[in-house]
């Protein structure tokens, strides 16, 4: 072999080995941020065909709604914990923070965390989620008297 060759030839290595690590980098990166969304039934039973659990350690979302009466405060610091459910058993959620003003009993939330026990997650964001139908007060107020009206204009006529 030629040395022009053997010269090519190593530099085509060397990319491919250049871009198989760059590849294989991004790939675990990725894999550390990787959070799955469960529900607390999800959660419990398994999620899937194959009912696979998450394992204790795992970052995780999780939704469903707070269940009424469930949520506990510590009255010295912002430790609340409270229970979920959606259709199935509960999951206890443990948070260190302020809670979003949407957040209550029986509202539907997702919090992001880890899972510490089978059924409890240590969770560092909370969100609450509002009903499909909310509109800002002055939004509100200002359509409160508006007739909505079928439009005259019909396109497949071309005109009114």
């Amino acid at each position: 072999m030629n040395p022009r060759r053997k010269k090519r030839m190593f530099t085509i290595i060397a990319v491919l080995l250049g871009i198989g690590s760059a590849i294989g980098l991004t790939l675990y990166a990725l894999q550390e941020n990787i959070n799955l969304f469960y529900t607390p039934s999800e959660l419990i039973e398994g999620k899937g065909p194959n009912k696979e659990k998450p394992f204790i350690g795992q970052k995780l979302r999780i939704g469903g709604m707070v269940v009424p009466g469930s949520v506990v405060r510590n009255e010295e610091s912002l430790d609340v914990e409270f229970k979920l459910i959606d259709t199935g058993p509960l999951v206890t959620i443990r948070y260190h923070g302020i809670l979003p003003d949407l957040f209550r009993e029986g509202q539907g939330i997702v919090a992001q965390g880890v899972l510490i026990e089978p059924n409890v997650i240590e969770a560092f964001e909370v969100l609450a989620k509002h009903d499909e139908e909310y509109m800002p007060a002055d939004v509100a107020e200002a359509v409160k008297g508006i007739k909505h009206e079928k439009p005259k204009y019909n396109l497949n006529n071309g005109g009114y």
